[in-house]
């Protein structure tokens, strides 16, 4: 069917209907006549010939780093909700955690001609920050501050001081700590800074050799406690940098004898389902992941909407949730 012929049927001018189609305004009546229509009919507009008058595809460039994350499905599950309630499609690309992945989404991006992307980043690198800066369409980036550009992340730094000042509560007092890289600024370098400053303000020293760099999985995690316990068996308390980490960590120390909430203490961060299933469930920190994926949504579709605006960075909070990993009470 055409324009023309659901304006007849729906007793309207073929302008009413472009506009109905094109967010434009159309009287309640003849809006409700033209829907009417459009049900009965199963019309749909074409989205070629919408992207030639309007100039917009309506759809999002997503980047994400992999897809096997509960807390990267969370910010997804955000970043959905808010472009479906805006008439927008989703184009996503992961990216598995490679930094020339990114990059080459991004220009593909940049060239098929989507009208934002959102991008979950975990390393700034140099490169990455100059090609942001050259893309003709306008970017957010989530999970990572970027002085100087859009972007919604999370308190990593005091949510990692506040936890570790948990732990130091309950008297403990030979820490180790499982982190990852800190090429990542959020997970890596502000999550470690956060433990080194909490131990700091207690008078404790944060030993080279007590830290050791993982992965984003629970082999990791295990892996790294093994290498630490040979080291500190004496280890009264594991700080970790994520959730699997530490599931990672709480398998080996079980398998040493150790009581994980009683004579090691144990904490992970994300707030996972893995936090609240393991035994003993896992103190962790909670992440409004899927509000910074609205967030980040309601942002680059105001960026689209007005073009350049001021930049914007958005820094959510975090709520620390004890479980028994720690609770040495009720152990």
């Amino acid at each position: 069917m055409t324009i023309s012929e659901i304006a007849k049927l729906a007793g309207v001018s073929s302008a009413a209907v472009s506009r109905y189609f094109n967010d434009g305004y159309v009287s309640e009546e003849k809006r409700e006549a033209i829907r009417r229509v459009v049900e009965e009919t199963g019309y749909r507009p074409s989205l070629q010939a919408q992207t030639l008058r309007t100039k917009k595809t309506k759809t999002i460039g997503v980047i994400v780093p992999k897809i096997d994350s509960s807390s990267v499905g969370r910010v997804a599950a955000g970043i959905t909700s808010v472009l479906e309630e805006n008439g927008y499609r989703l184009l996503l690309a992961v990216s598995e955690q490679n930094t020339q992945k990114e990059l080459d989404y991004l220009s593909l991006f940049d060239d098929k001609q989507v009208d934002g992307i959102i991008l979950l980043a975990t390393v700034l690198s140099a490169a990455l920050k100059k090609k942001i800066k050259q893309l003709s369409v306008p970017v957010v980036l989530t999970g990572q501050c970027l002085p100087g550009g859009n972007c919604v992340y999370h308190d990593d730094y005091h949510a990692m001081y506040d936890i570790t000042k948990l732990v130091l509560s309950k008297g403990c007092r030979n820490f180790c700590y499982i982190g990852v890289t800190n090429c990542d600024k959020a997970v890596g370098a502000e999550r470690f800074q956060g433990f080194q400053d909490a131990l700091d303000t207690a008078g404790l020293p944060v030993l080279e050799e007590s830290a050791e760099t993982g992965e984003f999985t629970v082999a990791s995690g295990y892996e790294k406690m093994r290498e630490l316990y040979r080291k500190y068996p004496d280890v009264d308390a594991v700080i970790c940098a994520t959730d699997k980490i530490a599931v990672g960590a709480m398998q080996y120390l079980k398998q040493q004898g150790r009581q994980i909430g009683k004579d090691v203490l144990l904490t992970g961060q994300g707030d996972s389902v893995l936090a609240a299933h393991v035994s003993p469930s896992l103190t962790t920190i909670h992440y409004y992941y899927e509000e910074s994926g609205r967030k980040s949504a309601q942002m680059i579709l105001e960026l689209i909407a007005k073009g350049t605006i001021a930049l914007r960075e958005m820094k959510l909070g975090y709520e620390l949730v004890e479980h028994e990993s720690t609770n040495k009470s009720n152990s």
